[in-house]
């Protein structure tokens, strides 16, 4: 695993734009995931889209839906602007400023949510957040899809993941990797059933949640 933010200035844009390596490693296995769970149409919401280096692709990827990329850091939606232009991918929407903590999200008519890396480097009041705004945003049967390092009683946790738990710590005592046990409990509190989860590269897993009637 690496650092919280791993991200630099892209030498082959702009000023603004910055650049994920762990984007390019990921990327087309998070899409094979997607392409079970996404709607055919609709917009996607996606919460702490970062460098917007996910959301350009996903755009490319599934032309028939309209993405919204958001962040809270300013300097991220200026990023996700610069890729969007760059990439000229005409389904992603203007980036929002929207923070997982909030009390309300500027968002509506979601027909899915996707969050990808937040969990572990944001503290618990996030995911708790993020869960009930992704409960009261998105209608019976709409999926709400997570990805990430976790923990899990029953597997053991691999070395690197241990590593960069230390490394989360070291930095934020609010910031580390939760357990999927804790993340089903705060779905059922707001309306989702586990759905699946699915191993994926690098040790991160893929948790798919679906909210109930």
């Amino acid at each position: 695993m690496t650092d919280p933010k791993p991200w630099t200035i892209d030498d082959a844009g702009s000023n603004e734009q910055r650049h994920a390596p762990a984007t390019l490693r990921n990327r087309d296995a998070i899409v094979e995931v997607l392409r079970d769970i996404l709607p055919d149409h609709g917009t996607i919401l996606e919460i702490a889209s970062g460098t917007g280096e996910h959301a350009v692709y996903f755009g490319r990827t599934f032309p028939d839906l309209t993405f919204q990329p958001s962040d809270p850091d300013p300097a991220c939606c200026e990023s996700i602007a610069a890729w969007t232009k760059r990439e000229a991918v005409p389904n992603i929407l203007p980036p929002k400023q929207l923070d997982a903590q909030a009390t309300t999200w500027d968002v509506q008519d979601v027909a899915a949510i996707l969050c990808i890396n937040m969990v572990h480097i944001s503290p618990w009041e996030s995911s708790i957040g993020l869960f009930e705004k992704a409960g009261k945003l998105l209608a019976p049967g709409a999926p709400f899809y997570l990805y990430g390092p976790y923990l899990r009683e029953d597997v053991e946790t691999a070395p690197g993941n241990l590593a960069f738990e230390r490394s989360l710590k070291s930095r934020n005592l609010r910031w580390g990797l939760r357990d999927v046990a804790d993340m089903d409990a705060l779905a059922k509190r707001n309306g989702f059933v586990h759905e699946s989860l699915i191993e994926m590269p690098a040790n991160n897993i893929s948790l798919v949640y679906r909210k109930t009637d």
